[in-house]
């Protein structure tokens, strides 16, 4: 999960440099459509089939994974980038409700507190502010962060299904890469020039990568552990902000990296001396 968050802040930084070019819907589409080739190729090369008995699974993943990524990437263009990303990452906190409501997991109050003090770092490190004319924007956001959690947790019972990672991963994309193409269809198009190709390719591999990581994570981690762990992309981000763009950051905005650490290293430990938790 530390590998995909650091894929999922590089795939932040090319959003940001690619956002100069292109529509957030087109980059959704470019983003899936280049990861799905490189996930294809890796399919072909590592001789795992495409078939599969679990399509519902995987269209529940598709679907709602495209959905939130799709208002994840409104909510940049409409609110400010700390809001937006804020409100996504609302996902583990709703993934610590659905894991006990929807895979029977036990209540474990220390680890969900580790998770709620990772949100409180998150909050910290980017003083979101949300103006009362931004509030359905904002509802947007808290939905794209509830759709994620659904995506994560469809991620999780394939892998209990005996779903290899890449294939997961292969029609996750598939389903992003039509349902944003026609969603995108209606905007404005803006033409792809051959300097844009190493952006976009870099993009889709990034998002291939950290999709592959994190589904490895949530399909062999315990999920709330992961979940945890996934505010690592926030700490990444800082970093790649203050490096390239010399975003410097306050003291508060040091104390929410603290505290995102220690959260994932707080559940790292219950995580592995918690036996009442299933796996």
């Amino acid at each position: 999960m530390l590998f995909a968050g650091l894929m999922f802040a590089c795939m932040g930084v090319l959003v940001k440099l690619g956002a100069e070019r292109f529509s957030s819907d087109e980059l959704v589409f470019y983003r899936s459509l280049f990861s799905l080739l490189i996930v294809y190729a890796m399919l072909h090369r590592a001789k795992v089939k495409l078939s599969t008995r679990h399509w519902q699974g995987h269209l529940w993943r598709g679907l709602s994974g495209t959905i939130a990524m799709l208002l994840f990437f409104h909510c940049i263009t409409v609110l400010p980038l700390a809001t937006a990303i804020t409100l996504n990452y609302t996902s583990s906190l709703f993934i610590s409700a659905l894991t006990v409501l929807v895979l029977k997991e036990k209540f474990h109050m220390p680890l969900s507190s580790a998770l709620a003090v990772g949100f409180i770092g998150v909050v910290l490190l980017l003083h979101p502010t949300l103006e009362q004319d931004q509030f359905a924007s904002g509802l947007l956001g808290l939905g794209s962060g509830f759709l994620a959690a659904i995506a994560l947790l469809n991620v999780r019972q394939l892998g209990i299904l005996g779903e290899p990672g890449m294939r997961v991963v292969f029609y996750f994309n598939l389903i992003a890469t039509f349902a944003s193409g026609i969603w995108m269809l209606p905007g404005t198009l803006h033409p792809v020039a051959l300097a844009d190709l190493p952006l976009l390719v870099a993009l889709g591999a990034s998002a291939t990568f950290a999709q592959l990581a994190m589904t490895r994570a949530y399909r062999t981690g315990h999920t709330l552990v992961v979940g945890s762990l996934a505010y690592s992309t926030i700490v990444f981000s800082a970093l790649f902000g203050l490096l390239l763009w010399q975003e410097l950051l306050s003291l508060s905005a040091w104390l929410g990296i603290a505290l995102i650490i220690a959260s994932g290293m707080l559940s790292l430990r219950l995580g592995a001396t918690n036996t009442g938790i299933s796996k």
